[in-house]
């Protein structure tokens, strides 16, 4: 399975246990917070936080929550002070990772990912490192014993899609996000429940991984910055065969 698949598959099983805590609320309401602060309170007029607010009702986050976090972002309740940063840098075998954050304290956060990094023999990078390296796309993974890649094909490119792609038992459906909101519902539509489904960084090359101690040093660390209160999203340009995965447990 590609890399990035791959990763999000397991982000997503975590996100269901991350939601019974409460904890996937937090990030999410974050992201609400954020986006009624660059754009406004009202989700029709604001794109990104249209976006956030399916991602909440999505794991069931309640409606008074998103509407405290939204008041919190246009300054009608305290609590919006956040700030976007992006931290760069490389995990084992020199993979690029990527990771978006939310903070209202970036030198706390700052020296909390370069820690990170090290105890999983990765190292944090400099502004502009690896970011060149990751084009924003969105992105549906669909099983492919869930739909014919023909009718898949065609009913993807109609709704707006770049490309889809076959890629060890699953479809990746890529689209710009300008047309992701439309091209998610025509998928949902057409009676098809996607594995995956999300605007994220993916990465224009992939680093094959073929060591299964190396593998997991990545897995680890991709890990251990998702479960960062400030991080909001973690992409990464490593591709782990489905016989390393095995290996190590994660298939």
């Amino acid at each position: 399975m590609a890399g990035h698949s791959h990763w999000a598959g397991i982000k997503h099983k975590k996100a269901l246990i991350d939601a019974k805590r409460g904890k996937l609320w937090s990030k999410l309401a974050k992201a609400i917070i954020v986006a009624a602060k660059s754009g406004g309170g009202d989700p029709d007029a604001n794109l990104r936080l249209r976006y956030a607010i399916d991602d909440a009702k999505a794991v069931s986050m309640p409606k008074e929550n998103i509407q405290r976090a939204i008041k919190r972002g246009t300054g009608e309740l305290d609590g919006g002070n956040l700030e976007e940063v992006v931290y760069e840098g490389y995990a084992a075998a020199g993979v690029a990772v990527l990771c978006e954050v939310l903070t209202d304290n970036r030198n706390r956060t700052a020296g909390e990912i370069r820690k990170v990094f090290e105890l999983s023999d990765g190292k944090l990078g400099g502004s502009g490192c690896v970011a060149w390296m990751f084009d924003s796309k969105g992105l549906i993974v669909i099983p492919c014993d869930a739909v014919d890649e023909d009718k898949l094909m065609e009913l993807a490119l109609e709704a707006g899609a770049e490309d889809v792609r076959r890629a060890e038992g699953k479809f990746e459906v890529i689209c710009d996000p300008a047309v992701f909101r439309d091209l998610a519902k025509v998928i949902a539509d057409a009676g098809l429940a996607p594995e995956v489904s999300e605007i994220t960084r993916l990465p224009q090359n992939t680093i094959d991984i073929d060591d299964p101690e190396t593998a997991q040093k990545v897995l680890k660390l991709m890990e251990r910055l998702d479960d960062h209160e400030d991080v909001q999203n973690v992409s990464a340009n490593f591709n782990i065969p489905d016989e390393v995965l095995k290996a190590i447990g994660e298939e």
